[in-house]
Formats: C-alpha cells, sequence, structure tokens
C-alpha cells in the first residue's frame, strides 16, 4: 500500500471519535496554575495540551509551522468539547489538532515523495513523522486518531531511516509473559560492534521523537542508540506500566549480548523525564550490564509522592499520568495513591549505594523535578555528577547540558 494509500485508508472523515481531552475522566479537576518547564513546555491559556515549542524546535519544527498550525486551530469554528479550549474540536476535520498536524504532516510527505535527492527526501520524511508524533500527542491511550498518526509517524520514521547516513534497524526483543517489543537501533558509520545507549523517554513522546538526540550528538562520537516505546504507548501499546516500569527496557538490555552490531559491554542508559525512573531501575537492578546512567530532569521520587506538587501539574500531564497507570476514572486521591508505589525511594532503591555511575541534570524551579531529585540520585551513587542547567537562554543551555551529558556518558563507554 503506497503512503498516501495508507494516509487516506486511516483518516478517513469521521465525527464521531472521542475527543482527546475527554479520554481520562478523572473526577476532581482543578484550576490549572501557569507553569513553564524546558523539556515540557507550558500550559498556555485555552489550550488543553502544553505547547511544548523548544522540544519541538529541537526536533526541526520551524517556529512559524508550529504558529500556522495553531493559527488554523485557533481559528475554526468546528464544534468543540470545551468551548474555552481552541484544541479541543471534536472529529477530524478542520481546526481539530490531530488533523490539522496531520494535515502538515502530509503536506512533508508528499514534499518527500517527490523529491529525487535522497538524503533531501529523508530529511522530508523525517519532519513527515515528527508532525505526526506532534499530531498524536499527548498519545493517550484509546484515542483513535492519534494512533493512526503515530502508524503513519513510524511508517515515515522507516522512510527516513533508509535515506539518512548511519543505518537504522527495526528490531523486535521478546518480552516473557506478553507480546514481543519493537525498538529501533541506530548505528553510526563506520566498523560495528558500537558502543550503544538505550534511551528511555518521556511518557509524552514517542521512540521516534530522539533522533536529534543520535543525529547531533551520539553518532558523532561513534555510540549506537537503541529506542524503545514505553509501556503503553507506540510498539509497547499492550503492556501496561506498572511499578516494575523497567520491566520492558530490562529484557531488551539482557538481550543485547545477542546483538552482533553492539558492544554489549559497553553500554549506558539515558532518561528523560519519568524514562529516568526506568533508567534510574535499571542501574540498581543491572549494574553488571550498564557502565553509566543519565537523567534528564528526573521523575523517580517527588512529583509521585508529593500531593502538593502534583497540584501544580497541568492536566494534561496528570492525564497522561492517569492513562499510562491504566486509571482513566479514577480520581485524584486514587491517583496519588497509586503513583506513590513508582516512586524509586518508596520501593526502597533510591538512597542505597548503587555501584553504577549516575548522572543528573535539573532546572533550577522545575515544576516536575526539583533539585533534590537530581542530588538523590547523585549522592546514592559511587560516583555521582549532577549538573545545573540554567534555564535561559534555553535553547542553547539545553544544547550544552547534552553535550556534557553525551561526553560523559562516552567517557565511561571508552
Amino acid at each position: 500500500m503506497t503512503q498516501a494509500n495508507l494516509s487516506e485508508t486511516l483518516f478517513k472523515p469521521r465525527f464521531k471519535h472521542t475527543e482527546t481531552s475527554t479520554l481520562v475522566r478523572r473526577f476532581n479537576r482543578g484550576s490549572q496554575p501557569p507553569m513553564q518547564s524546558a523539556l515540557d513546555g507550558k500550559n498556555v491559556p485555552h489550550w488543553y495540551r502544553m505547547i511544548n515549542r523548544l522540544m519541538w524546535i529541537w526536533r526541526g519544527v520551524d517556529p512559524r509551522e508550529i504558529l500556522d498550525v495553531q493559527a488554523r486551530i485557533v481559528m475554526s469554528d468546528a464544534e468543540r468539547t470545551d468551548d474555552d479550549l481552541y484544541d479541543t474540536v471534536i472529529g477530524y476535520r478542520g481546526g481539530n489538532w490531530i488533523y490539522e498536524w496531520a494535515k502538515q504532516a502530509m503536506d512533508w510527505q508528499q514534499k518527500a515523495c517527490q523529491e529525487q535527492d535522497a538524503m533531501r527526501s529523508g530529511r522530508y520524511w523525517l519532519h513527515a513523522s515528527t508532525l505526526y508524533n506532534i499530531a498524536a500527542y499527548p498519545h493517550l491511550k484509546g484515542d483513535e486518531l492519534a494512533e493512526q498518526a503515530q502508524a503513519l509517524a513510524n511508517r515515515a520514521y522507516e522512510e527516513a531511516a533508509q535515506r539518512l547516513p548511519g543505518s537504522l534497524r527495526e528490531m523486535e526483543f521478546a518480552v516473557p509473559g506478553g507480546s514481543p517489543v519493537t525498538a529501533f537501533l541506530h548505528m553510526p558509520k563506520g566498523d560495528g560492534p558500537f558502543p550503544m545507549v538505550l534511551m528511555c523517554g518521556g511518557l509524552d513522546a514517542m521512540q521516534t521523537d530522539y533522533y536529534t538526540l543520535y543525529e547531533r550528538y551520539f553518532a558523532p562520537r561513534g555510540i549506537a542508540m537503541l529506542t524503545l516505546d514505553m509501556p503503553s504507548v507506540g510498539f509497547s501499546s499492550k503492556w501496561k506500566l506498572t511499578q516494575d516500569s523497567s520491566l520492558l527496557h530490562q529484557h531488551v538490555l539482557k538481550a543485547l549480548p545477542n546483538v552482533p552490531w553492539v558492544d554489549h559491554t559497553r553500554v549506558a542508559a539515558f532518561g528523560f523525564r519519568f524514562g529516568a525512573n526506568v533508567a534510574v531501575r535499571l542501574a540498581y537492578l543491572e549494574a553488571p550490564r550498564l557502565k553509566a546512567v543519565a537523567c534528564l530532569g528526573p521523575v523517580v521520587h517527588a512529583l509521585l509522592s508529593d500531593p502538593q506538587r502534583q497540584s501544580t501539574v497541568p492536566e494534561m500531564y496528570l492525564d497522561v499520568l492517569a492513562s499510562r497507570l491504566g486509571m482513566h476514572d479514577a480520581s485524584d486521591e486514587a491517583l496519588r495513591v497509586e503513583l506513590n508505589r513508582y516512586s524509586l525511594k518508596v520501593q526502597g532503591l533510591l538512597g542505597r549505594r548503587c555501584p553504577t555511575p549516575m548522572l543528573s541534570g535539573f532546572w533550577k524551579n522545575d515544576p516536575f523535578s526539583p533539585e533534590e531529585e537530581s542530588r538523590l540520585i547523585t549522592t546514592s551513587s559511587s560516583d555521582g555528577k549532577l549538573i545545573e542547567i540554567p534555564f535561559n537562554p534555553v535553547y542553547r543551555n539545553f544544547d550544552r547540558a547534552l553535550q556534557e551529558i553525551t561526553d560523559w556518558i562516552n567517557h565511561r563507554l571508552c
């Protein structure tokens, strides 16, 4: 089936799809205090979704493109679930968040198909994949239109990988007790086996969101990157997130000796946000298999155990947490009780001495991850390193932090 036909098949005009903001029905929703963070963007008035400009621009989206799509959503007079929230247009039609971002992605997909130069075509495919992922954001369970956008994002990513430098392999790993999971192994130019970073992404992102991290930071240093969707989303959608948050990544880690392209004796893990929960768990449970663990804005204890901090987090992010935990109808109280069990301190891991070198980067006044969170990680390690990242200028400091983290990882993989 051609890419165009796939798009037409998946996105047939229908107006009965459940609108994203209604998928999680928590009972006591409160007012949203203003909030901004480097990794998550900010909650802009009259938008259900957090607008994550930094990460979208970092992934290659032009700021003007973001504004253009937002403008189309704002200008729509179609029926909304909540008249006060622009991005709650019901049905796959003009003004609907998924429709507008997918439409933007299809334009780039068409350019990719028409482009003769392989490298340029690969860039266009990658851009289309990024836009499809934004269409599917925040990837709530049961969002049919978002799942269709994710399918197109993965297809576009595979097309891009065939044309861009290095090589990418789609790999399947068996997990006892359930469905296998699909991972993408990104390899730089040259002869392997390569040292490798196991990427542990945030709960509101897909594994195909991290190509920039590989291309700009790992590939130039000759490091491969293996990505894997978090439980309950993407290729891991058949797995529910449990207190054993590192289950899928742990099975992948154990299978690496059977992967000929990577040096399984030189492996590190890198966790963004809740992905740090996975990475730090691995540091304790799989210390012999890991040379190092790095974290950025980690969510390992404070947000999971502090009701006051949870009350400052935007509704969308709480919906993401509830969705990943399979608690679509839960009260905030029930959600808090469950989240507390995901704290690595409550689980008895963090605070104990860990032999794995661990680095953690934080922003001051980060509502998701206070300084104490990163300090707890680094002081628990026999070889810890703490990095404070200044907020402004946000893009330049983000890049500097990633360069420093990559150098630290590279030093421990050598």
